[in-house]
């Protein structure tokens, strides 16, 4: 074994070690909880751009450990495996230091904490998984630590938000089990392969190949909130704000997502998919979800429960995009993934600041707060109109590659999805910013805390304007060589196309 065959568990250990000690650590030993938390998360940043310069430059980073005979748990460090743990990884940077000044001073942080370290432990072996056995073996890992932090307040709400969550997602799993399993038997490899490995799978399988192309998307559709498997997402909402932005930006959703550009770009290939007639079904599928959740949105006062409709809608973007068919499509599709990423847990980090300072849980609760809390509704104000489209937010780039690869699909109607959504977007969006910016404040808010001399604690205050940046950044600086969007150019050339 050499460095380049090693360092993808490494990685995977640099999380889960410091979780198993997190465990073991009483409630008062909170310097050395936030010492281990900063340890894993940095340790796995380095890591991981260490493996990004390495990728670029042409190593070949796999870890290959037998399972069973001819069956292997495979950790490979490929262009699109690295996307998305970067994204993970920066983000759960972001999230500890939210988290800690967060939960400063509730109950059962150890257990909070090592939970937290687990699901990123989990989200990064999904990213890193080269064969779908292995992807299966750490997304159920993700359904089961997701768990206790869904229910962490420990309320009768929070308890029957996490029984829900688990009926969805272990029923995904079951469905994602037997789709791996038929598939196994039938080409006798589950090995990820660039454009696919089902090629000599002859036409007598056809009815085989539909049945586990729709057991394997319906078992990730469950997380990535798919219409009608997406009840759970709003239920969740009970969580702690942390694990809210957790859940939507980077780890439970987001493993949905990713696992369906998977199936269909290295399981399938998008050719072979398109051939089957599948890719059609799906993308309509996604469109019906991006209106949904949009047209859900506009009727919740629930700031969080609007930002979960919105998720429901806006995660299908990823989804539309690489359904299409079409190199550019897909850049837009597997770009949002990034880009929505960063949108997304800028909104529920205020969020989660408007609760956590004022008491601000409703819609109708925020007037006037863009004077009270300027910096965090600044934030605010560029992940919505990021989400909206806005340019040059991040997200209108995501949404201008989409149209394009419509029109290069021949498949205009996807034009009037996107407008429609976008005006939906708007419709749910800038009431909001209406009312904070606009009306005046109330004289007394709901619950005010006092968290330092600034508008609320710095540790709860910099992650959302970090995030914030990133996404203006990221629309601002899209053509620059080492951009999301420049990246997921590299991956189409050398994975997809």
């Amino acid at each position: 074994m050499n460095w380049d065959t090693l360092i993808p568990f490494f990685v995977i250990m640099s999380s889960f070690l410091p979780a198993l000690m997190i465990f073991a650590l009483a409630e008062e030993r909170r310097g050395l909880r936030i010492t281990l938390n900063l340890i894993g998360v940095f340790v796995t940043l380095a890591l991981v751009v260490f493996m990004f310069i390495g990728v670029y430059q042409g190593h070949h980073y796999e870890t290959r450990l037998s399972l069973l005979p001819d069956l292997d748990m495979v950790l490979r460090a490929g262009p699109l495996a690295l996307l998305f743990a970067a994204l993970s990884s920066v983000l759960w940077l972001l999230t500890t230091v939210y988290a800690i000044g967060y939960l400063e001073g509730s109950p059962h942080r150890s257990r909070f904490f090592g939970f937290f370290s687990l699901c990123i432990t989990a989200t990064i072996g999904v990213s890193f998984s080269g064969n779908l056995i292995t992807f299966l073996i750490f997304y159920e890992m993700l359904t089961l630590v997701a768990y206790p932090l869904i229910v962490h307040r420990g309320t009768e709400e929070a308890r029957l938000a996490g029984q829900t969550y688990l009926l969805y997602t272990i029923f995904g799993g079951t469905l994602l089990l037997l789709g791996t399993v038929w598939l196994y038997t039938l080409t006798g490899t589950l090995e990820f392969t660039p454009r696919g490995f089902i090629d000599d799978v002859g036409e007598e399988h056809y009815f085989a190949l539909v049945s586990i192309f729709i057991l394997l998307i319906a078992g990730f559709g469950v997380k990535a909130a798919l219409v009608p498997l997406h009840g759970w997402l709003p239920r969740a909402m009970i969580a702690p704000a942390p694990v809210s932005a957790l859940l939507h930006a980077v780890a439970v959703v987001k493993a949905g997502a990713f696992g369906i550009v998977r199936v269909i770009y290295e399981v399938f290939g998008v050719e072979k998919a398109a051939l089957l007639g599948l890719t059609q079904p799906l993308a309509v599928l996604a469109a019906i979800t991006i209106i949904y959740g949009s047209v859900m949105a506009l009727f919740q006062d629930d700031l969080k429960r609007r930002l979960a409709y919105s998720t429901v809608s806006q995660v299908s973007y990823i989804i539309l995009g690489v359904a299409i068919v079409g190199p550019i499509a897909t850049i837009g599709g597997v770009v949002h993934l990034v880009h929505q990423g960063v949108m997304k847990i800028t909104l529920f980090f205020c969020a989660g600041n408007l609760a956590e300072t004022l008491g601000i849980h409703k819609i109708s609760e925020m007037n006037g707060v863009g004077r009270r809390m300027p910096l965090t509704m600044t934030a605010f104000t560029i992940g919505a109109l990021g989400m909206i489209g806005i340019p040059p937010i991040a997200g209108f780039v995501s949404k201008w590659y989409l149209g394009l690869g419509a029109l290069e699909a021949d498949q205009e109607w996807v034009i009037l999805i996107l407008i429609g959504s976008s005006l939906l977007n708007a419709g749910y969006f800038l009431p909001i910013l209406y009312r904070a910016w606009f009306l005046p404040t109330p004289d007394k808010w709901p619950d005010e805390h006092d968290l330092g001399p600034n508008e609320t604690s710095l540790m709860l205050l910099i992650p959302p304007l970090i995030t914030a940046l990133l996404a203006l950044g990221f629309g601002l600086l899209a053509a620059s060589p080492y951009s999301p969007l420049e990246w997921v150019k590299l991956i189409s050339r050398r994975e997809f196309y």
